[in-house]
């Protein structure tokens, strides 16, 4: 397979940037929310520079501003400055140090506590909270709000990264942050100011036709696009120093064994524990 560089026009384009190669776009016009997407990295390097109070609340209005199932509103999110708490965290989840040096880490926390209160308030029961369907709901909701509030921060300069570690030690978690029945840490987002040293790019994703099937899910698809996508993946950490990454290697550590879950086999006796049997 010949290597697939992409040309110094492409890498002005956004779209090209995202894949690693030149792209068609048809006549689809790029909006400047569109271009702020595409340049999305993620920011493990942050400087001291604070992120404000008011940068957060209204970090969070646009995650609130997301769209949500039937409108339960069932995610709340702790922010965690206090860096003895933000150490301890990190050191819980395996140590990740952007979390400790991070400005903010906000700890999404899937829940229907305040929902549940509020039934109860009314004199009725909560009959469907160990549910899968609602289990389910609040992760994915969480998730919605979650990219929101990435996507304001950077528009706003800020940086930041996902942490799905919490989900390896989430006891440890429900304990440092209180939580309490029908409440659940789902992932993490630290934020701050990106530190410019740090040597990360727009890192390309699977070509489309990977991801994207008309009218019926094509099942052939991944074969060519899989390959032409270790090919450029590899190119891009090769351009960062390092050589040998494998996209392919990944999903098989990743799914192939029980190690690859880092502790998060575990995870359903914890969901019980905090009123989650997801039956």
């Amino acid at each position: 397979m010949p290597k697939m560089h992409a040309s110094p026009a492409a890498a002005s384009d956004p779209v090209a940037r995202r894949y690693g190669v030149a792209v068609g776009t048809g006549r689809a016009t790029l909006s400047p929310t569109i271009e702020l997407q595409l340049g999305h990295r993620s920011v493990r390097l942050f400087l001291t520079t604070p992120v404000t109070d008011d940068q957060v609340e209204l970090i969070i209005a646009a995650a609130q501003s997301a769209s949500q199932s039937s409108n339960l509103q069932v995610w709340s999110v702790v922010a965690v400055r206090n860096a003895d708490r933000k150490r301890r965290i990190s050191e819980a989840i395996g140590g990740q140090p952007y979390v400790a040096d991070s400005s903010v880490f906000l700890v999404w926390v899937a829940g229907f506590r305040r929902a549940a209160n509020i039934v109860h308030s009314r004199g009725a029961q909560v009959e469907t909270l160990g549910y899968l369907e609602n289990t389910l709901v609040t992760a994915v909701d969480s998730g919605i709000a979650a990219q929101n509030a990435l996507l304001a921060a950077e528009s706003l300069g800020l940086g930041g990264v996902f942490v799905g570690a919490v989900r390896s030690n989430p006891e440890a978690l429900i304990t440092e942050l209180g939580l309490p029945e029908y409440t659940f840490p789902v992932f993490g987002v630290a934020l701050g100011h990106p530190d410019p040293s740090e040597q990360a790019g727009i890192k390309p994703r699977l070509p489309r036709r990977a991801v994207l099937h008309h009218e019926q899910y094509d099942t052939t698809a991944w074969r060519e696009t899989a390959a032409v996508y270790e090919e450029r993946l590899g190119e891009y950490f090769a351009g960062h120093g390092k050589d040998g990454y494998s996209w392919a290697d990944i999903l098989t550590n990743r799914i192939g064994s029980i190690e690859g879950l880092h502790g998060r086999d575990s995870m359903r006796a914890s969901l019980t524990d905090q009123g989650f049997a997801s039956d």
